[in-house]
Parts: C-alpha cells; sequence; structure tokens
C-alpha cells in the first residue's frame, strides 16, 4: 500500500516558512536590517529598485560572518542568537528563529557578501531559488552586504499581488523608519532608484529624528515620557498634545525592548492614556520605548515578531496608561490650548499657551463675575428648562481629587467676555487674542468630570422599576456580564441572572429612569466585548458617563445672559482636562491681534 505521508523537501519547507516570514519586499528589509543590527552595526545602507521587486541590498559594518557561518546561515533553523531552549525566555536580540536568509533565498536570487576579519578576507555566495550557485573568496571590508534581486521570480502567483512601486517603497520607508526611530546610534540611510530618499546620522537625538521622520514643526510639540524606573518596567520616549492628531494609528510607534511592535495591549493602553482627549477617529502622534525584564514578555508568537504576548498585561497596560494620563495631565499647555485659525486643530501644530501668562491689565469682568456668579446660578435655575430630576447644569461636584489645586483665578476667568455669537459661543478677549468658546463642549466636560467622580465617591441613586426588565444576550455578551455583574452594578443597576443567557433589571440608576433600559445594557455589554478584561472598568465607566454628560447641559443655539456665560467660565476652571470634551471636541479656539488684521488685509 502506498504511503500518503511523505517528508517535504527543504526547498520546499523553506518556501513554505518564506510564505509567512516575506510578505512583499519590506518584509525582507525588516529581516536584513534586524540581522544588521544584530550584528552590531553602526552604519546600515538600505538601497532599493523598482519598490524592492527588482533589487533590494542592505550592507552594514557589523561584525560580519566567517566562510563556515557565511555557508552555515542559509540553512534553515541555524542562528548565532539562542542556543537552548531557557534563551526564549530570555531574548535580548531582534532576529532569533533562523528562518529569514533560507527563507529569502527560496524565492529569490541572493547574493552574501561578507567578512568577519579586519584582513579584508571576504567571500560571496550566490544563490538561487535557495540553491548555492557559485560562492568565491574576494576582498571586502568588514561587515556584510545581502543583494536580493527578481523577488518571487519563482512563485509568479504571490508575485502578482505586489503593488505598485511607489506602494511598495512607502512600506520599506515605514520599516526603515522604525528601525531608525528605535536605534538613534546608528546611522540609516534610504536609496531608491538611485535618489536618495533620507539619512541620519549615528548619534542624532531621538527629537531630531522624530522631526525628521515625521515632520519637523512636530519636534516644538514633543512633549517628554519618562515613567518607571530601569530594570523594572520603564516608559520613555515622545508624545504629542491631543491638538496634533492623525486620522489612524499609523503615528503610534511603540517599541518594547528596542523591538517595534503593533501590539493591541499596547496600543489601547496608549489610547487609555487620551481619553477623553481626543475626537472619534483620531489618533495620537507617540514615540515610546518600553523596556520590560525579557522574562515578562514573550515574541515568539508570530513569526513576524510584531505580536507580544505579557505575562501580565493587565500590569503592563494599566502601566502605559497611567503613566501618559499623568505626563499629560502635568503637561503646562494642556489645560490651555491655543487653536489657532490659520492652524485648524487636526493635524495642527499650535502656539501653545500656558497658564503662567498675566491677566489683561484693567480687566475687572473676571472679578465682577465671582461677586455674581451666585446670583447666575439661581436665575438661570429659575430659567432654565430641565429634565425631570436633573441637577442643574452649573452644579458641580468638588474638583477632582487628581486635579491639581487651582489658582484663585485661572485661565477662563481672567478671560474678558465680550457676548455670545449665534447663541454658541462665547466670545472672549485674552490680551490681544479673540478666544472663542464652545459652550456646550465646555459645560459636556464640566458635567462630565462631576459625574466621574460623584461615581467614583459612592453608588448613585437608584430607581425601581414598575416590572423587571428580561434583556438576553448572545453567549458571549452573557458571560461578559456575568463576568462584570458587580461593576455594572456600581453604575446604579440591579441585575440578576435569569436563566439561561437572560437577566433581569429590577433598578436603573435614576437619572435614567425614561431611558431605553436595554439599549444601553447592551452598548455597555458591547464596550466590555471591545476591549476585553484589561482596562475595561474604566472604558465603561467612562462610556457610560459620557452618555449620562449631554443630559441637562447647556447646548448650542441657547442664549446665555453674561453672567451664566463668566458663571460657565468659572466652572471650567474647576476641572482638569478642560482643553476638551468627553468626545474631544476643542473647548476653545484662539484668533491673533494678526490674523484678524489679515483678514482686513492690514499690514
Amino acid at each position: 500500500m502506498t504511503s500518503k505521508v511523505s517528508i517535504l523537501p527543504e526547498n520546499l519547507c523553506n518556501m513554505i516558512a518564506a510564505g509567512e516570514v516575506v510578505e512583499r519586499p519590506a518584509s525582507v528589509i525588516k529581516e536584513l536590517v534586524e540581522n544588521a543590527l544584530d550584528a552590531g552595526a553602526s552604519d546600515i545602507s538600505v538601497e532599493v529598485e523598482g519598490g524592492g521587486k527588482k533589487l533590494m541590498r542592505v550592507s552594514d559594518d557589523g561584525e560580519g560572518m566567517s566562510r563556515d557561518d557565511a555557508f552555515l546561515c542559509l540553512e534553515r533553523h541555524a542562528t548565532s542568537k539562542i542556543r537552548a531552549s531557557q534563551d526564549l525566555a530570555a531574548l535580548t536580540t531582534l532576529g532569533f528563529r533562523g528562518e529569514a536568509l533560507p527563507a529569502i533565498a527560496s524565492v529569490s536570487r541572493l547574493t552574501l557578501r561578507t567578512c568577519g576579519n579586519d584582513a579584508g578576507e571576504g567571500l560571496e555566495i550566490y544563490l538561487e531559488g535557495g540553491t548555492v550557485r557559485k560562492s568565491q573568496d574576494m576582498g571586502l571590508p568588514r561587515g556584510t552586504s545581502i543583494e536580493v534581486r527578481s523577488l518571487f521570480f519563482n512563485t509568479p502567483a504571490r508575485r502578482k499581488f505586489l503593488r505598485r512601486d511607489e506602494t511598495e517603497i512607502g512600506h520599506i520607508a515605514d520599516v526603515v523608519t522604525k528601525q531608525a526611530l528605535a536605534h538613534p546610534q546608528v546611522r540609516f540611510r534610504l536609496v531608491h532608484n538611485g535618489r536618495e530618499l533620507f539619512e541620519v546620522r549615528r548619534g542624532s537625538l531621538l527629537e531630531e529624528r522624530i522631526g525628521a521622520f515625521l515632520g519637523r514643526p512636530l519636534v516644538r510639540q514633543l512633549v517628554p515620557v519618562e515613567v518607571g524606573e530601569p530594570g523594572e518596567l520603564r516608559l520613555h520616549g515622545f508624545l504629542c498634545p491631543p491638538e496634533i492628531t492623525r486620522s489612524s494609528t499609523g503615528a503610534i510607534y511603540t517599541f518594547i525592548n528596542g523591538r517595534y511592535v503593533r501590539d493591541r495591549v499596547v496600543q489601547h493602553g496608549v489610547l487609555e492614556g487620551y481619553r477623553n482627549l481626543l475626537m472619534k477617529g483620531r489618533y495620537p502622534v507617540v514615540v515610546l520605548f518600553l523596556e520590560i525584564d525579557p522574562a515578562q514578555v514573550d515574541v515568539n508568537v508570530h513569526p513576524t515578531k510584531h505580536e507580544v504576548r505579557f505575562r501580565d498585561q493587565g500590569k503592563v497596560h494599566d502601566f502605559i496608561a497611567e503613566g501618559l494620563r499623568q505626563v499629560l495631565k502635568a503637561s503646562p499647555g494642556l489645560g490651555r490650548p491655543a487653536y489657532s485659525v490659520s492652524s485648524p486643530p487636526v493635524d495642527s501644530v499650535p502656539e501653545l499657551r500656558t497658564g503662567s501668562e498675566e491677566p489683561v491689565a484693567g480687566d475687572g469682568v473676571a472679578e465682577s463675575a465671582r461677586q455674581r456668579v451666585h446670583e447666575a446660578l439661581v436665575n438661570y435655575e429659575r430659567r432654565m428648562p430641565r429634565e425631570a430630576s436633573a441637577p442643574s447644569p452649573f452644579t458641580s461636584a468638588p474638583p477632582p481629587a487628581a486635579a491639581a489645586p487651582c489658582e484663585p483665578r485661572g485661565f477662563f476667568q481672567t478671560l474678558r467676555y465680550l457676548g455670545q455669537y449665534h447663541n454658541s459661543y462665547l466670545l472672549c478677549q485674552d490680551g490681544d487674542d479673540l478666544v472663542l468658546v464652545d459652550q456646550h463642549a465646555a459645560h459636556e466636560r464640566i458635567r462630565f468630570e462631576s459625574l466621574r467622580q460623584g461615581y467614583r465617591r459612592g453608588s448613585p441613586a437608584r430607581q425601581a422599576l414598575l416590572f423587571p426588565q428580561v434583556v438576553e444576550f448572545d453567549f458571549k455578551g452573557a458571560a461578559l456580564l456575568a463576568e462584570h455583574l458587580d461593576l455594572v452594578r456600581g453604575f446604579g443597576f440591579d441585575i440578576e441572572p435569569f436563566g439561561g443567557k437572560a437577566f433581569a433589571v429590577k433598578e436603573v440608576p435614576e437619572i435614567l429612569a425614561q431611558a431605553d433600559v436595554e439599549r444601553l445594557l447592551r452598548d455597555i455589554v458591547g464596550d466590555l466585548e471591545l476591549v476585553g478584561q484589561s482596562g475595561a472598568a474604566e472604558d465603561v465607566l467612562d462610556g457610560f458617563l459620557m452618555r449620562l454628560a449631554c443630559h441637562g447641559v447647556v447646548r448650542a443655539n441657547q442664549s446665555l445672559a453674561p453672567a451664566e456665560a463668566q458663571a460657565l467660565l468659572q466652572a471650567l476652571d474647576q476641572v482638569v482636562f478642560k482643553a476638551h470634551c468627553p468626545h474631544g471636541r476643542p473647548v476653545q479656539v484662539r484668533l491673533t491681534l494678526g490674523e484678524v488684521e489679515r483678514l482686513f488685509r492690514r499690514s
């Protein structure tokens, strides 16, 4: 009987491995650059033709290889990075699998030139489709150069999936950029079709490289991050204030022990740090390095090594989130952003003003406002139509405990109130600048912070339902709700399992007595499913409170008396993160005198 099971040929194994390791030309560049860095290179040159489909050459001045090592490194699973299984628990190198070179060689025409001595006695090896065709001794400087031509020449089906040259070189540039950010001590040079795309010198500062790759104007906006202690968990690098955003996560550069990662736990931790500071669909600009004990992270979970697994995911997630939150909270510009009309908030580089500037001389409006605040609140209570049982919009809980103590006269109180535009925006003067405050965004932030602090102090008021409402979920939703039942009860719900996948709701938060209970509960479970356990409590709490914060606040197209507007500005000074509403929209926009004069064509 003929056997159906057979051992695959070595070249076919390499081609299968290439399918995992080599997705496109950028994958080749990534593997070769990582090998150069592991070899101790201080100078790496990347030359590309035809978007990498025609030629890729990576040259370095690393330690190079001997003749025996040069031939051996082309065998599958040959590596100098590990020797025993315990080495996998403490990896300090970028590469270690020993699959990259033979996999790349199996789908290309590869030339390896290397020299591991100072005598210049080097070796050249030429392979085609993974098979050595020739080799010869030659004089070379210390280091290694690997040339890859005709990628996927023997697998035309895969070659058809490659994109245009411009697209492929974009991916290659992204790979080199990430390595250059992670290794400021190394010189990197990228050339495409004979034209130099960029060159960064060795020993340059990280902020210089960020400016070179992400835009020079970003340099003056960078906020340094330094959290934790070396030897334990340490987070360092730079972030940009919430006014600087992108439409995708492409500007979130995160590195673990010098390795670029695209990890969900890390990325969610970053976004958690910016919670309620960004508009929906906008993402921050950060370059962050996490240093962690190699034994606490497993990088051997994916061939591309972009994903990792932490031994304690929650600890890492919360460390990143809380670290960024504290840095953002301490950033002097966060409380007083200065969006310029000529430089819009999104993807802009605004001139940040700090709260240390002196108030306008002769401005007595803020002082008189403090004297009339009580009167304004009383008048507002009499005039303002409200939902049943809703508290006064300007009645807020004491400032959050985490907030820095406010000065007697905060920034918004020092503004000279001029009037209301379109019943939606407060026109104020700050020195020579015109400041427009979005009254709805401002009050929404005030209410959100007050509600959040109130919920953290204790249980909210509840309202019993006349008849319990039964809500049934799918298996996953029911499991999530059962797991986090205490959390949901903390919001003000009285919920009990009702058999199977159903739950009975007996009480709801008093402020939501008229709300669609089932829809709200499904939204909360949806949040739990989206973020998982790590950080879920904070995500669901804030998402829930953002819904509540929209009830009973000042709306757009709502007329306010001057004293009421000034009371709103004073209340805004009592909360942290006053620059944005909970959904990330800016609270204020600044128009300088020069910009106004240019509108009237004055010099």
